[in-house]
């Protein structure tokens, strides 16, 4: 493909990922983190593998940089994720709710 399609998909791409995130109702978002982090964990797989089979050192750097950035989505997912259920928790008996938010 061409640079200039290559283009296009990408900003197709965008605003229709920012339509389907933005009509998310706010209880189906951690279920949707935990899909998110499932699909993440495929992309440092994949990030892995093509660093792994680059032959040309710059290759392999850009390989590194993909998998450092695909990890820290999934470690910043997993955080946003235990951060929500956090918000779920029934209070502890000497607890309020402002503690368990907080």
């Amino acid at each position: 493909m061409s640079f200039p399609m290559l283009l296009v998909l990408f900003i197709a791409a965008s605003i229709v990922g920012y339509r389907v995130i933005s009509d998310v109702p706010s209880l189906l978002h951690t279920p949707l983190m935990s899909g998110t982090n499932a699909l993440s964990g495929v992309t440092v797989l994949g990030a892995l593998a093509v660093a792994a089979a680059a032959k040309i050192t710059g290759y392999r750097f850009l390989g590194a940089i993909a998998v450092t950035l695909a990890m820290i989505n999934v470690v910043g997912g997993f955080f946003v994720t235990h951060r929500m259920l956090k918000m779920f928790k029934k209070a502890n008996e000497g607890e309020s709710r402002e503690n368990v938010m907080g």
